[in-house]
């Protein structure tokens, strides 16, 4: 069974000026917990879920530091965290929320490499690509439910 078999078609998409807000009220309304988010092109750029946006209500942890001749010397790894958290916190807007790194499959990808793929990355969704542009997006719940009409 391929991808382009169990995704659903046409995803609800939403695009980086968006308001936070907006996108979580269309995330309750539609029971979808994701969902891609496309340039004024119509290209993907990230990936939107309800963990981005519960991180606004999250308490930021300051960056590790030691003072050191008069200085403070911030840990890198916890202090570029810090960024990401603050800006995530801030964030008034879905590209400022919003997960850069989106793992894709093709359509043409077997549902047993996306659930492999979904395991592997710990990630509950994945948009579906054709060419360079979003044709669906599969959840775990798509394929336990193809799983259990096999």
């Amino acid at each position: 069974m391929r991808a382009k078999e169990i995704m659903t078609k046409n995803p609800i998409t939403f695009t980086p000026d968006m308001p936070v807000k907006e996108a979580a009220k269309i995330l309750a309304e539609k029971d979808i917990g994701g969902a891609p988010v496309l340039d004024e092109d119509g290209r993907l750029i990230g990936i939107v879920s309800e963990s981005d946006l519960i991180i606004q209500d999250v308490r930021l942890r300051f960056p590790t530091y030691i003072e050191i001749f008069d200085g403070y010397l911030y840990s890198p790894i916890s202090f570029s965290r810090f960024e990401e958290e603050f800006r995530k916190a801030v964030g008034a807007k879905v590209g400022d929320v919003m997960t850069v790194d989106v793992v894709t499959v093709d359509e043409d990808v077997t549902i047993e490499d996306v659930a492999t793929l979904m395991t592997e990355k710990d990630i509950s969704r994945i948009p579906v690509m054709s060419a360079d542009r979003v044709v669906g997006i599969i959840t775990k719940g798509d394929i336990v439910r193809a799983i259990s009409k096999s």
